[in-house]
């Protein structure tokens, strides 16, 4: 049987005013990793507003964990932990207290909400600090213990809005590796919306793009980074001018990307055996040969460039 996907949306809109923002979204998340890519003003924040029941939209169905979000939000958020974008901490407060406050707002009393922040802080990395004062933390140890709060009450997705915003190249990788390990070690269902590219190539095995309010591509990155098919690394022996020539011959052609290493286009429709058909006309030995993966710029580009 095919696992029911963890969200599942069709026909939505939502308006800011007379601002359309997100316009007949449709699409399903499977498990696991799924990051939410786009740049700024494409839809991203307002999309887990509404996936966390905090904004109703003006069309189409939400479902989330397979209840749909409209008949009963509060459930929904019982099951979901946010990190939003903005600082959310209480001033005064210590990152135990704060923690553990946040498990007692989900509905844990207040002995377990205590012991489980002790564990998520010393989880996130901020055990020895866990008793001082928030405001005494640094840009990325608030982003930490506001993963921490979002994972106090155990929930079975996560939702993270741009959680390495403002953090220098050390503290953003710590983040990201944070959440590889929530989805990949510890079976969590997250959904990391972020538009830096490097970040959900990194944490992220799916991804959904949005562009202007509308959903432009969605997949695997392994999918989605192979889907032309036609684009090569091809180590030879012997005389590349004439392998050129071949490959000219059947439609393609070729670039040299080193001593023995060339990166080969072929025509629509071909596949390897062009290669090795060029391989063997121009009489050279084809060493090595794998497909072109393209970075997810390359995949956001041509995806916003079809629509």
């Amino acid at each position: 049987m095919t696992p029911e996907p963890i969200v599942a949306v069709s026909g939505l809109r939502a308006r800011y005013g007379k601002r359309t923002v997100l316009e007949d979204v449709s699409f399903t998340l499977p498990a696991g990793a799924v990051g939410l890519l786009g740049p700024n003003g494409a839809g991203k924040s307002t999309l887990l507003r509404i996936l966390l029941g905090f904004l109703a939209p003006d069309a189409g169905e939400v479902r989330v964990l397979g209840r749909r979000v409209q008949d009963d939000p509060l459930a929904i958020r019982q099951m979901i932990g946010f990190v939003p974008e903005v600082d959310c901490h209480i001033p005064s407060m210590s990152a135990v207290s704060y923690v553990a406050y946040c498990g007692e707002l989900c509905g844990m009393n207040g002995r377990d909400a205590l012991q489980r922040a002790h564990e998520m802080l010393h989880f996130v990395g901020l055990g020895e600090a866990r008793y001082r004062s928030i405001e005494e933390y640094s840009t990325g140890m608030k982003q930490r213990i506001k993963i921490a709060q979002a994972l106090v009450h155990d929930p079975k997705l996560l939702l993270l809005d741009e959680p390495t915003n403002g953090m220098d190249p050390h503290g953003r990788r710590e983040v990201l590796d944070l959440i590889r390990d929530l989805s990949r070690k510890k079976g969590m269902h997250v959904l990391l919306s972020s538009h830096l590219l490097p970040d959900v190539e990194y944490a992220c095995s799916w991804v959904l793009m949005l562009h202007q309010g509308k959903v432009v591509g969605q997949g695997s990155l392994e999918d989605l980074a192979l889907r032309r098919g036609n684009h090569f690394s091809v180590r030879i022996r012997g005389d590349r001018d004439a392998f050129g020539r071949a490959l000219g011959a059947d439609g393609g052609s070729m670039t040299v990307a080193g001593e023995d290493l060339l990166q080969v286009t072929l025509g629509d429709g071909l596949g390897s055996a062009a290669i090795f058909r060029a391989a063997v006309a121009a009489g050279v030995q084809v060493r090595g040969l794998e497909p072109t993966r393209d970075s997810l710029e390359e995949i956001f580009a041509r995806a916003v460039e079809s629509h």
